[in-house]
């Protein structure tokens, strides 16, 4: 699962509903952040990756099988059978094509969905500013800087204002350092971490920047921590699923293996023919196509989710994505449209004042900070008639223990701290308020009138900023020690209107088994209104401060219950979506701030958009090219369908090929031949994998989309052990009714077997693809083309020149008669195992 982050405060000049990050934007610790950082372009600092061919045919020639296989037909060409060993060696050449082919297709188309939403920085080149993808900066370039941008290189600034940068990745240290280029002289330039210096891996919190790149890639201090560490990703749900998956089949095969080789060494086999047929077995029982149809089925899902506007990063990612049974997400620009307008400017009593207005926009137009939708908002306002005549002198940044940003400005000699904030903060802070230009102080009577202003217009659904002021004293720096003794001027109110699907879309998410769950740092009134009327009023709302309060097993049990997390800070997002995670479920957390990082990598699946800022980009594995949970809920779909026709592959190729291997086990234990030659046996598993390869493009049945779907180790191994022995019953009687009624030798039994084996269970997809009647879901027509051309195949070998070579011979026409009767009742008696079996494991 994803890595813990610490706690810690941050600053960042935020709208009071932004959360804090936590202790590494990036969430990680520098081993972890070394290897994470690691995923982009040639500039970063770990080897350089392969190119696309050899990234996809290395896996494919490096496999255990194909080494096995390639021994044995070296073998059998030193034993004379020259025939055995190239008819391996081409069904080996076969396979690793037909697997690199499909692959390779589906990687590429994935890979240019990704490189739309890679990270990227802007330059100065010429004295013209550009964009360009963060692995093409190289020394000597000029970067730009700003809050919410990740560093792209180890640079020494040249320009900074009020700039604050989180390296945590690197230091450890919580608290952002704040940079100054006032500093980057000779000897100061060469101390580690100096005010005048940035690295890559680390982001900027706060402010601006100029800065000339010195080094990259493997030459910054995150290469060198690059070369030192190794830390592996974390396990996901998928690669576990997938290794207790292999672990299944490796036993498997192994005893079965065994068994053969004794039994056949007992009974005075070659042990050259014994040793090649019990290879054969292996391969015939290994679905040695699981990449491919993982890699192709994750693609082609990416692919689809790409027209869905879904962009996936990492396509392991895809199933995680599918299995999401918790969506956890700020309200703003998901359940709102995120249009946020300035709808009054009052004073402290409610009474209309241009005053808070006036102050609250010169306030917003000077800070550095990342900008939030209000701060957007009081931009768009008109400016008043003095504004080009204040100077701003110093700023104090937002942080979500004050939760306020103060300005401090002069004009004309006189000097004035405008602070706007959240109003329980700002208001701690305030001694007098002022209406109508008359100051009065701020006794506890007078501070009640005032609280239940703000609160009457939460409770109205309004998101409200308290403002307010003092002359400071004279001073060459200001902090939050000199927010005392303000004079409240009044309150911004702003409307975000509910986007109109909200509802819908909140109620398509419960219908398909998600669970949405808000997580703002907005008051309790607001969220309470809005999430009502998105029908999310559930329950009990938990506050940040009953969160700091519970111990972990009792936040657990609480989280399941509550749909409304009300003023949390980043750091108890990150212990909600930790405590869900521990209760079992599979988490989701859409967020796009620079202080949304840890949450993103708390989550089981991290999700941002592609207007985030660069550091919620990075740390997110899925990027919507919409804020719209209706455009997330298309994506959850799509990758519920990947997974579930991975599922599809692995329960027809486990059964299909267990139930054959166990019938070829064991007939081999008692007829005075082999029950299918070795080239045979691999040509069989070749033409049944071909049938499989347009699995990807197959239609999912809505009942299987309407909920999460998470490995079930348990299910693949019963449909093994169950159905497979089903098919061995029908070989049996096809063996049995060879020897009785044809007197069939070798060769008129071998072929008979192969044919009938590959009819079976092949045409056996069309049951195990859906859980319902297979007459009415209705395979795509690649599939079905697919199945049907590889049986066509199968029943024309026989006939075909290249038949003696193979070991084949025509077939009597009875003999067709009997399949056709053996297919239609396998496939009757395989419905019916298959239905109690899908009962059992969704009861």
């Amino acid at each position: 699962m994803r890595r813990r982050v610490e706690r810690g405060r941050i600053s960042a000049a935020r709208d009071p509903e932004r959360p804090e990050p936590d202790a590494a934007s990036s969430g990680l610790t520098p081993a972890e952040a070394a290897s994470r950082l690691a995923r982009f372009g040639p500039n970063d600092p770990l080897p350089p990756r392969r190119s696309p061919l050899a990234g996809q045919l290395m896996p494919s020639l490096t496999n255990p099988l194909v080494a096995i296989l390639l021994l044995a037909s070296g073998v059998a060409f030193l034993a004379g059978e020259r025939l055995n060993a190239w008819l391996i060696v081409l069904m080996i050449a076969l396979s690793v094509g037909l697997n690199f082919w499909q692959t390779y297709r589906s990687r590429r188309a994935a890979d240019r969905l990704q490189a739309r939403v890679a990270p990227r920085a802007r330059v100065r080149r010429a004295g013209k500013e550009e964009i360009v993808p963060r692995g093409e900066v190289v020394p000597g370039d000029l970067v730009l800087l700003a809050a919410g941008d990740l560093v792209p290189a180890d640079a020494v600034l040249l320009e900074a204002r009020d700039l604050h940068v989180l390296e945590a990745p690197l230091t450890g240290e919580s608290a952002p350092a704040e940079k100054s280029p006032s500093a980057s002289d000779p000897a100061e330039a060469e101390k580690p971490f100096g005010p005048g210096r940035v690295y890559l891996g680390t982001s900027v919190v706060s402010g601006t920047g100029l800065a000339r790149v010195t080094s990259t890639g493997r030459a910054t201090a995150f290469g060198e921590i690059a070369s030192h560490l190794s830390s592996k990703a974390p396990e996901t749900e998928f690669d576990r699923g997938t290794r207790q998956f292999g672990l299944l089949i490796m036993r498997t095969v192994f005893f079965l293996v065994l068994f053969i080789l004794l039994v056949h060494l007992a009974l005075g086999r070659p042990a050259l023919d014994s040793l090649l047929f019990a290879l054969a077995v292996a391969v015939g029982l290994t679905p040695e196509f699981l990449p491919a149809i993982t890699s192709v089925t994750l693609a082609q899902g990416a692919i689809r989710m790409g027209r869905e506007k879904v962009i996936v990063k990492h396509l392991a990612a895809i199933q995680n994505f599918g299995s999401i049974d918790i969506l956890c997400s700020d309200k703003t620009g998901t359940l709102t449209t995120g249009d946020v307008a300035i709808d009054r400017s009052i004073d402290p009593l409610g009474a209309p004042s241009p005053e808070p207005l006036r102050l609250g926009w010169l306030n917003s137009s000077l800070e550095t900070g990342i900008l939030s939708p209000l701060d957007d908002a009081l931009r768009a306002a008109p400016a008043p008639e003095e504004a080009g005549e204040w100077r701003k002198l110093d700023e104090i940044p937002f942080d979500f223990e004050r939760r306020r940003l103060s300005i401090v400005v002069e004009r004309a000699g006189r000097r004035l701290l405008i602070t706007k904030g959240a109003p329980e903060s700002v208001l701690s802070c305030c001694a007098s308020y002022e209406v109508r230009g008359r100051r009065e102080p701020l006794d506890e009577a007078a501070r009640k009138r005032c609280e239940a202003i703000f609160r009457e217009r939460s409770a109205e659904g309004d998101r409200v900023l308290a403002v307010a002021f003092r002359e400071p004293e004279e001073q060459s720096a200001y902090g939050s020690r000199d927010e005392k003794d303000l004079v409240l001027a009044g309150y911004l109110t702003f409307i975000d209107p509910l986007r109109a699907d909200a509802a819908a879309c909140v109620a398509a998410f419960k219908r398909d088994g998600v669970k949405v769950k808000i997580l703002t740092g907005d008051n309790e009134l607001v969220a309470r209104h809005v999430c009502a009327a998105v029908g999310l009023a559930e329950g009990k709302i938990l506050l940040g401060t009953d969160i700091d309060r519970m111990l972990d097993g009792a936040l657990a049990h609480a989280a399941e219950r509550t749909s409304l997390f009300a003023r949390v800070t980043p750091a108890q997002k990150s212990r909600i979506l930790l405590a869900l995670k521990r209760r079992g479920h599979v988490v989701g957390f859409l967020g796009d701030g620079i202080n949304d990082a840890p949450s993103l990598h708390a989550a089981d699946v991290g999700i941002s958009v592609a207007t985030a800022v660069d550091v919620a980009r990075d740390a997110a594995e899925i990027i919507l090219l919409e804020k719209d949970l209706a455009v997330l809920h298309s994506g959850i779909l799509e990758g519920r369908k990947a997974f579930g026709n991975v599922m599809k592959y692995l329960r027809m190729g486990t059964s299909s090929n267990f139930g054959n291997m166990l019938s070829m086990a064991a007939a081999s234990a008692f007829l005075p031949f082999l029950p299918m030659l070795p080239t045979q046996i691999l040509l069989n598993n070749f033409l049944y994998d071909l049938a499989q390869v347009t699995i990807p493009t197959d239609n999912v049945d809505p009942a299987d989309v309407r909920k999460p779907h998470r490995w079930d180790i348990a299910g693949i191994r019963d449909f093994m052990i169950f159905l497979g022995p089903v098919s061995s019953v029908f070989d049996f009687a096809t063996f049995g009714a060879l020897r009785t009624f044809w007197h069939a030798g070798p060769a008129l039994f071998q072929t008979g077997w192969f044919v009938e084996s590959l009819a079976t269970q092949t045409l056996v997809l069309f049951v195990i693809r859906t859980s319902g009647n297979p007459f009415r879901s209705r395979p795509s027509a690649p599939l079905a083309a697919t199945t049907i051309g590889v049986v066509a195949a199968g029943i024309a070998l026989p006939f075909l020149p290249l038949a003696g070579r193979l070991g084949f011979v025509p077939l009597p026409l009875p003999f067709w008669l009997f399949l056709a009767a053996m297919t239609g009742a396998y496939l009757t008696a395989a419905e019916l195992v298959k239905r109690r079996l899908f009962r059992k494991h969704r009861s």
